[in-house]
């Protein structure tokens, strides 16, 4: 589903661009179909940078990436189109309501049963009594429940997930934890970045820890927690890369 070889990102910073940020650095995996694979690692280790390569939102220094059998350089939009992906930060338009904004996408999606498909995830996300509701005027959660409705409700066969768990309260987090788990029974495939590492345990079947960019962990999530639990072997993974 996802490959990639050598993938790199450098970013030219400073007011003159004379100094070289490596935000990504030679990064090769790959991730089966029907995996949920954990891509984890602390602030500006290199997730979200990848996560944009992947989906063809920016061009990769060197390396290549193909998902879905396509090579992302040169099929971004294609791409886009197949995976259903939730940003870190981005929200929904301010000026659409809940239901406006999901309407928009079913159509941009060439979704048959909108109504079906929206009344959906309005119901899921507890929606229903704000899906006129501007945007701009949801709480920080409810934008959060629209991002995840909008990526789910084309039913994309592979998931592009940045802390999708965030602002959601406990009650969501499960609800969205076991829906998961129910794609993941189904054969989807889900790219899974988030810093709550208890919900990442239970989900992941296979994992990356990155850290400045590079890979300082990866393998099966059971095999890596024989002896510990993730939260303890992310910690020390991180820290003993720090001081190296």
């Amino acid at each position: 589903m996802i490959k990639t070889q050598g993938l790199t990102k450098k970013f030219k910073i400073g007011k003159k661009e004379e100094t070289e940020l490596v935000a990504v650095d030679n990064l090769t995996l790959e991730v089966e179909r029907g995996e949920v694979f954990g891509f984890l690692g602390p602030n500006g280790a290199g997730k979200t940078t990848t996560v944009r390569m992947l989906t063809g939102l920016i061009r990769p220094t060197s390396g290549s990436a193909q998902v879905l059998g396509l090579e992302v350089r040169d099929h971004g939009v294609r791409v886009r189109d197949m995976v259903g992906i939730v940003p870190e930060v981005e929200s929904p338009p301010s000026y659409l309501t809940a239901y406006e904004f999901l309407y928009f996408v079913a159509q941009v999606r060439r979704i048959d049963d909108v109504e079906k498909r929206i009344d959906r995830w309005l119901k899921f996300f507890d929606l229903e009594d704000t899906k006129g509701t501007l945007c701009k005027d949801l709480s920080k959660g409810m934008r959060q429940k629209v991002m995840l409705s909008a990526a789910f409700i084309h039913e994309p066969q592979l998931l592009f997930l940045d802390e999708p768990f965030v602002n959601l309260d406990p009650i969501y987090q499960h609800k969205l934890r076991e829906y998961l788990l129910e794609l993941r029974g189904q054969g989807r495939t889900i790219f899974l970045c988030s810093h709550i590492l208890e919900i990442a345990q239970k989900l992941c079947q296979e994992m990356v820890i990155l850290n400045h960019g590079k890979v300082v962990a990866s393998g099966r999530v059971e095999d890596l927690t024989v002896n510990e639990d993730l939260e303890s072997l992310f910690l020390r993974m991180v820290s003993e890369d720090a001081s190296t």
